[in-house]
């Protein structure tokens, strides 16, 4: 049984909005809130993390603190916005509105223009779930990544209709546990 450990990154230079791909920098209060959601916890047997600046410099800085390896890996970068990269839900609302909106009340049913659907992106996350079961059965793995992908695997470990994949909530710098099984069953721990 692995047992895993999501922490998602802190707060951005560019700030809210849809980031997606989009290579943002941690702020100093990203760090600090980052710095502190790991004190007192663990242990763990290994970083996982994304490729992107916003969760791979913490987590060095992590894993050179702790003697820890780390992997880098692309399958947990949040889900690409396309058109809608670095623009604000208010600012879509302006311009976007219906289309927002579809997007809000089913994400596998609506894919933002130029986007990655739903359905490919959830594919990446679990392949590399996979990918982490098969080569770390048995370890404790912290892995360091974005909303969108904790969202996904919270609302599979939890039972959640594809429509409500929008309803979980993580904020920046928070942590939560699951354990994922051999047959690929995603459980939340307390």
């Amino acid at each position: 049984m692995l047992q895993l450990e999501l922490l998602r990154h802190g707060e951005t230079e560019l700030g809210g909005g849809l980031r997606g791909s989009l290579d943002d920098a941690l702020t100093e209060q990203g760090w600090a809130q980052l710095r502190a959601a790991v004190q007192g916890a663990g242990p763990w047997d290994r970083l996982i993390s994304s490729p992107l600046q916003r969760c791979a410099r913490f987590a060095e800085e992590l894993a050179a603190a702790h003697g820890l390896p780390l992997h880098l890996e692309p399958g947990l970068q949040e889900l690409h916005f396309g058109d809608w990269e670095g623009r604000s839900a208010a600012e879509l609302m302006g311009s976007d509105a219906d289309a927002l909106g579809r997007f809000w009340a089913d994400p596998y049913a609506f894919t933002p223009p130029n986007g990655e659907p739903l359905l490919q992106f959830e594919e990446r996350i679990l392949a590399a779930m996979r990918r982490l079961q098969q080569n770390h059965a048995d370890e404790r793995l912290l892995l360091i990544t974005h909303g969108g992908v904790m969202r996904l695997l919270l609302a599979r470990a939890r039972c959640l209709p594809r429509q409500e994949l929008l309803q979980v909530n993580v904020g920046y710098a928070q942590r939560f546990r699951l354990s994922l099984d051999a047959d690929g069953q995603l459980t939340e721990l307390p």
